[in-house]
């Protein structure tokens, strides 16, 4: 399937479909408020999810899925009539267009499993994103990359060039992204690269978090002794491994596995929760409150 094919698809199925994200303070009519508000639009709610921390002094999520006619050319207009409602409960909120694809950029090192599980995904289909480019401090993956019609751009990273490599690296994705995915790129982003996308990078980390924060994570679970292996998908912060957790899963492994199975055992893990947290970021199916996330599924 090609790019262009791909777009039309889910144009088709999601025409005239928008999502709501909300998150405020809970109190009583705030369902009431969204649902009326819909109405009076002429929207029809196909989907509804919501989450309460507390009713008493807690936070309120929701996620809402609906249809409204001529969407394309009304959805400004809706979005301006909303934040009256939004200001009166205190959300934070958006509304966007469930056929409009968000543009991705995949960042990579050497290794391609990662890169391939989501590339192979977006050729099948199942994925609502316009993969902007590939960037790589490597060369070792352009054929890979190229091959499916999608720029491929080696910027080559050393402790000395951080600072520049990470200025190209900007200039190369200005109007061109709308969130990035780490697919096992091996460099730690910089708090000035971080703050430019808050939310908006997501890296799959080769350990379950908080556990083995950092690099050789197999290799300190080897050392450990540990019966399961896992893999976190999170959002990038200033802090190592430690921003908002997106998704995760683990096998089992036991004392006979040698480092190199347990990296292979890995792989596999790490290549489906990667993949799963970006589809969810894709479906706007995520709400980040302080370091924690509502994921509705």
């Amino acid at each position: 399937m090609t790019s262009k094919e791909i777009m039309n698809r889910f144009q088709k199925k999601y025409k005239n479909v928008a999502r709501m994200l909300i998150a405020c303070p809970d109190q009583p009519g705030i369902v009431a408020a969204i649902s009326r508000f819909l109405y009076e639009k002429g929207a029809n709610i196909l989907q509804s999810d919501q989450f309460s921390q507390d009713p008493e002094g807690g936070m309120f999520f929701m996620r809402i899925e609906f249809y409204l006619q001529d969407l394309d050319n009304k959805l400004d207009q809706l979005r301006d009539a909303f934040s009256l409602v939004g200001e009166k409960f205190l959300m934070n909120w958006r509304i966007t267009s469930a056929s409009k694809p968000k543009k991705m950029v995949i960042f990579v090192s050497k290794e391609d499993h990662c890169l391939n599980e989501i590339l192979w995904q977006w050729k099948a289909g199942d994925l609502n994103t316009d993969i902007s480019m590939v960037i790589s401090n490597h060369e070792d993956l352009r054929a890979t990359v190229e091959q499916m019609g999608i720029p491929y751009h080696y910027i080559p990273v050393t402790k000395d060039t951080k600072e520049q490599a990470e200025a190209e690296q900007r200039r190369l994705m200005e109007g061109n992204v709308d969130f990035i995915v780490l697919a096992r790129y091996m460099q730690i982003l910089s708090p000035y690269f971080v703050e430019h996308y808050p939310n908006r990078v997501i890296n799959i980390h080769h350990s379950f978090l908080p556990a083995f924060v950092g690099g050789k994570p197999y290799d300190r679970a080897y050392e450990r002794g540990v019966k399961i292996i896992g893999a976190t998908a999170h959002y990038v912060t200033d802090e190592l491994d430690a921003g908002p957790i997106i998704e995760q899963d683990v096998t089992r492994v036991s004392h006979r596995d040698t480092v190199d199975e347990l990296k292979r055992e890995g792989r596999h893990i790490e290549r489906i929760v990667l993949a799963r947290g970006v589809k969810w970021h894709l479906e706007d199916r995520i709400l980040v409150h302080k370091n924690k996330t509502v994921v509705f599924v």
